[in-house]
C-alpha cells in the first residue's frame, strides 16, 4: 500500500514541478493569449472573406456548395471560414477550339500547325465525295452559372455538337460548292445551328464566329480539283469583266437614249407651239376679215407682194397696154456695141 501512494503522489508532483518552470520563464496572462487568438481570428476571417475578380472574370459564389451569386470584376467580400466559395470564370477571354489541326507554337513569324487529325476534318458531301474541311470554333462563356453546374465535360460536348453541325451542314451541299462559293454560307449556317443547339442544352456558351480553315479535296483527286476551282476562278473574272462593261456602257446609252427623247420631245413641242400661232394668227386674221373683207383683202395682197418682190434684186414692170416697146433685157450689151459706120 505504501508503495502504491508513492506512485500516485510522483505525478502530482512532476506537474507542479513542470507547471512552475512553464510559468516562471513564460508568465503570459490570460487575456493577452485571449486576444492574440481573437486577433489572429479576425486576420483570417478578414483574409478570407475578401477576394478579386479580375477585369476578364466573373465570380460565382457558393454558400455551402449551393449557388448564391455571380459578382462582376473588382474587390468583393464573402462569407469568411469556408462558408461563402468564390469560383472565378473568365467571361470575357474568347476561347477557341480547333478541328483538323492543332497550333503547336510560332517558328519565326509564322505559326506551325500539327496536321494529324485528318479524322476531325474528313467530311462526307451531299454527292457523295469526300472533302477535307478544317475549321476553327471561337466562343465566350455568357453565363458562368450555367457553365458551371447545368453540363459536365463542356469543351467536349462543345466539340462533339460542333463536328456534328459541320458535318450536317456540308452533307446538304455538293463538293463543288464546298470548294469554292459555298464557304461563307457554310460558316453562317454552322453557327447558327451550333449556337441553338448550346442553347437548348443550357450550357451558357455564346460562340461567336465559326471559320472555315483550308477546305481541300482529298490528295489523290486533288489536282483535278484544283483545275475546277481554277476554272471557276477564271468565270468569275470573266463574269466580273462583263458586268463592268455592262455599267459602263448600258448607262452611257441610256444617257444617249435620254437625250435624244427630250430632244423629239422638245422639237414636238416647238412644231405644237409653232402650230398654235398660225393657227391663233389665222384665226385672228379671218376675224379681220369678217369685220372688214375688203381691206383685208388688199392688206393682205400688198403683204404678199411685198415678201414676193422683196426677193428680187432688180424687178422692171411693164404695163401690158403700151405698144411697141422694145423688150429691155440685154439693154446694157447693145450700149457697149458700136452702131454701124462707126458711129454709137
Amino acid at each position: 500500500m505504501a508503495e502504491r501512494w508513492d506512485d500516485e503522489e510522483q505525478p502530482s508532483s512532476w506537474s507542479d514541478e513542470f507547471r512552475q518552470r512553464f510559468e516562471g520563464r513564460w508568465p503570459i496572462p490570460r487575456q493577452t493569449v485571449l486576444g492574440i487568438l481573437g486577433g489572429l481570428l479576425a486576420f483570417a476571417g478578414v483574409v478570407s472573406s475578401a477576394y478579386t475578380v479580375e477585369p476578364e472574370q466573373e465570380a460565382v459564389i457558393l454558400r455551402f456548395g449551393r449557388y448564391v451569386s455571380t459578382e462582376p470584376p473588382g474587390l468583393h467580400f464573402k462569407l469568411p471560414f469556408g462558408i461563402d466559395s468564390a469560383i472565378k470564370v473568365r467571361t470575357k477571354v474568347i476561347l477557341q477550339e480547333e478541328f483538323g489541326f492543332r497550333t503547336k507554337g510560332t517558328e519565326g513569324t509564322r505559326s506551325a500547325y500539327d496536321e494529324n487529325f485528318r479524322q476531325e476534318s474528313m467530311t462526307l458531301t451531299g454527292d457523295l465525295n469526300v472533302a477535307d474541311v478544317e475549321w476553327i470554333l471561337q466562343y465566350q462563356i455568357s453565363d458562368p452559372q450555367k457553365y458551371l453546374f447545368q453540363a459536365r465535360n463542356v469543351l467536349t460536348n462543345i466539340r462533339d455538337i460542333s463536328q456534328s453541325i459541320m458535318r450536317r451542314v456540308v452533307g446538304d451541299r455538293l463538293v463543288s460548292d464546298v470548294l469554292t462559293v459555298g464557304r461563307v454560307e457554310i460558316t453562317e449556317e454552322a453557327q447558327r445551328l451550333t449556337q441553338e443547339v448550346l442553347d437548348r442544352y443550357n450550357m451558357g456558351i455564346r460562340i461567336v464566329t465559326i471559320k472555315l480553315q483550308d477546305v481541300n479535296p482529298p490528295e489523290p483527286v486533288k489536282p483535278a480539283f484544283n483545275d475546277v476551282n481554277r476554272a471557276k476562278q477564271e468565270q468569275e473574272q470573266a463574269i466580273n469583266q462583263a458586268e463592268e462593261q455592262y455599267n459602263k456602257i448600258i448607262p452611257e446609252s441610256e444617257g444617249k437614249a435620254e437625250q435624244t427623247i427630250q430632244d423629239a420631245e422638245g422639237y414636238a413641242t416647238s412644231l405644237i407651239n409653232r402650230a398654235r400661232g398660225d393657227a391663233g394668227r389665222f384665226t385672228a386674221m379671218l376675224q379681220t376679215y369678217r369685220s372688214a373683207p375688203g381691206a383685208t383683202r388688199t392688206r393682205l395682197y400688198l403683204e404678199a407682194m411685198e415678201e414676193l418682190y422683196g426677193r428680187f434684186k432688180e424687178l422692171t414692170l411693164i404695163d401690158p397696154s403700151i405698144k411697141g416697146v422694145l423688150p429691155i433685157f440685154g439693154a446694157p450689151a447693145l450700149k457697149e456695141s458700136p452702131a454701124p459706120g462707126g458711129h454709137p
